[in-house]
């Protein structure tokens, strides 16, 4: 008789993940202290494969107009699909038709709570390797998921591959880095000994175990739903939290897969799969207010408008609350040693994704007496009417256009966009244009739309201290490189900011914008270049916002970000031993 072997406990199955992983994880806490260039996603589509590619784009297809089915608990109902029944709709025109089931917060909190024991058994290298295994099945999923990207963000294919997909993978390693450093950090076990009067060794045997703080509520955005969300899903959960994704309406799929995966590795590993759950909502059902205030919820993430965030940092006391918020990014010109080089970093920049970035630049603050440059001086006409030249030709046909723009993600936008094109709040030194795509004909579209501003006017100071979502963009007169500074302060202070920009050649001019933004807390890039743009956010290296301005309270990624998801516990036993 054949004895079939004993099945394998949750601890050895992860510490078989560990032995394939531990290399990854020790190379991204290596890259989060040194802060060099790492990654163990290739951002290189090519890398994949065609196979891979066309397999990622069936799949995507074959989760259209059908239920995405779910084994968790508490199900009481159907969202979807229409996006009058909370629905999504792609921004490139078509309906997905995906029906999402809705489940029961008071069956599904219990059911997360009850599945945090086992996990916490499991300890920060055990988690961190379940963790690492569930990134690198997302990673084989990531043209899948860059389709759905598209297809709910209005992303183009290549900014859906980075930010939808790899890299939004990237801030997931990122995150479980810090989680296993910061808890690892104090020792498991230790010995204390103290010399007494009498000669003798007085000795406490003493245990530090890391618990986390209950259940964490992920509340997305539709813009980034993976690049803003994977860093507070993998904080929390590899520091022993249940996580409950709480999707976008209009961009559900990307986390809906992410749940789905991470269900499947946990289950696999021999844990319980209702550590993540997805919590899509009916319309106007306002679901994430009502579960942010759960005495579950312990932990919020949150990324989108400042309006809730604030909302959120005001009544959601029981939990510590996580924000990213609205902000206003400015670059200023001073001079430069390579004009046209930097027309085309800050055209491109504009441009990018319609301007739907969060780290999107959307006011240019030039000296109202020009600037110089490497082939004499340039007026302040001059500089705007050859920044709109320089979009003019990046743009120049749709081919082009549809490389770099991304589709608007609601109406709101194109509103917007249309307000700003109608002169009535500044001269339009260029006006944007409708882009039609080739392969999405119901796809909306626009070009960057360029008004001129006076810093000297109150209404114009009204009008570009506020964010403007999409891609409209200011070109603003300012009295001198110190006044742009001062105003570049002033909007951070009072709107927020992530990613601010100085052109100069001055090192003079340099050192009062680095003080300003080290004094406002924002982020400064000098004389950007090439193929570096103000809107980019290299993982492992940069820091993603900086939690000290309006924009948001915490960061991607610092220590802050994960020693507020988990509290250690000390236990002390006299040791007579000794």
């Amino acid at each position: 008789m054949i004895t079939a072997p004993p099945a394998r406990t949750a601890a050895e199955r992860a510490q078989e993940l560990l032995e394939r992983h531990r290399t990854t994880l020790e190379n991204a806490v290596t890259a989060i202290r040194t802060r060099e260039y790492w990654s163990p996603y290739p951002d290189e589509a090519d890398v994949y494969g065609e196979a891979v590619s066309a397999a990622g784009h069936k799949t995507f297809q074959e989760l259209l107009d059908r239920e995405f089915t779910s084994d968790q608990p508490g199900r009481d109902g159907t969202v979807g699909p229409a996006p009058a029944d909370g629905g999504e709709r792609s921004p490139y025109g078509i309906e997905l038709g995906i029906t999402y089931p809705h489940a029961d917060p008071d069956v599904l909190l219990p059911a997360m709570e009850a599945a945090m024991p086992g996990w916490r058994e499991a300890g920060p290298w055990g988690r961190a390797a379940v963790c690492a295994e569930i990134l690198d099945r997302i990673n084989a999923r990531s043209f899948e998921l860059a389709h759905a990207a598209v297809h709910t963000s209005g992303h183009n294919f290549l900014m859906a591959f980075h930010a939808g997909a790899v890299h939004a993978q990237d801030r997931g390693m990122e995150a479980v880095a810090y989680a296993l450093l910061e808890q690892t950090r104090m020792p498991a076990e230790a010995t204390w000994s103290k010399p007494m009067p009498d000669g003798r060794m007085f000795s406490l045997a003493k245990t530090f175990t890391v618990l986390p703080r209950g259940v964490s509520l992920l509340i997305a955005n539709r813009v980034f739903p993976t690049w803003n969300g994977y860093p507070g899903l993998f904080a929390s959960l590899a520091t022993g939290n249940a996580v409950l994704v709480k999707p976008h309406p209009g961009a559900v799929l990307p986390l809906a897969l992410t749940v789905r995966i991470a269900r499947q590795v946990l289950r696999e590993s021999g844990f319980d799969p209702n550590l993540v759950a997805l919590a899509p909502e009916y319309p106007d059902e306002q679901l994430a207010a009502t579960l942010a205030l759960r005495p579950e919820v312990r932990i919020v993430d949150y990324a989108g408008t400042s309006e809730f965030g604030d909302w959120l940092e005001a009544h959601a006391r029981q939990a510590r609350v996580f924000t990213a918020k609205s902000a206003v990014n400015s670059i200023l010109v001073e001079s430069t040693a390579d004009y046209r080089g930097m027309l085309h970093n800050i055209a491109f920049s504009f441009a990018l994704y319609s301007g739907q970035l969060c780290t999107s630049p959307q006011n240019l603050l030039i000296p109202r007496n020009g600037i110089a440059t490497e082939d004499g001086h340039r007026s302040h006409a001059e500089v705007v009417r050859d920044l709109a030249d320089t979009m003019t030709g990046l743009l120049a046909d749709d081919a082009s256009a549809v490389a770099v723009l991304g589709a608007l993600v609601g109406p709101d936008v194109l509103e917007s966009v249309e307000h700003a094109a109608s002169g009535r709040i500044g001269p339009v030194a260029l006006a944007p244009r409708a882009v039609r795509h080739p392969d999405f004909p119901s796809a909306t579209l626009r070009t960057p739309v360029l008004v001129t501003l006076d810093a000297s006017r109150e209404e114009d100071r009204k009008v570009f201290g506020r964010e403007w979502f999409g891609p409209v963009a200011f070109a603003v007169a300012v009295d001198s490189a110190a006044h742009g500074a001062e105003l570049m302060r002033g909007v951070t202070q009072r709107a927020g900011a992530l990613s601010v920009g100085v052109h100069t050649t001055s090192r003079e001019v340099e050192a009062l914008v680095a003080d300003v933004c080290e004094r406002a807390g924002v982020m400064l890039s000098v004389n950007l270049m090439g193929d570096w743009f103000i809107t980019q956010s290299a993982v492992y290296s940069d820091l993603h916002s900086t939690g000290l301005n309006p924009s948001g309270n915490s960061v991607y990624c610092d220590a802050a970000y994960v020693v507020e998801r988990f509290r250690t516990v000390g236990v002390r036993r006299y040791d007579s031993s000794h």
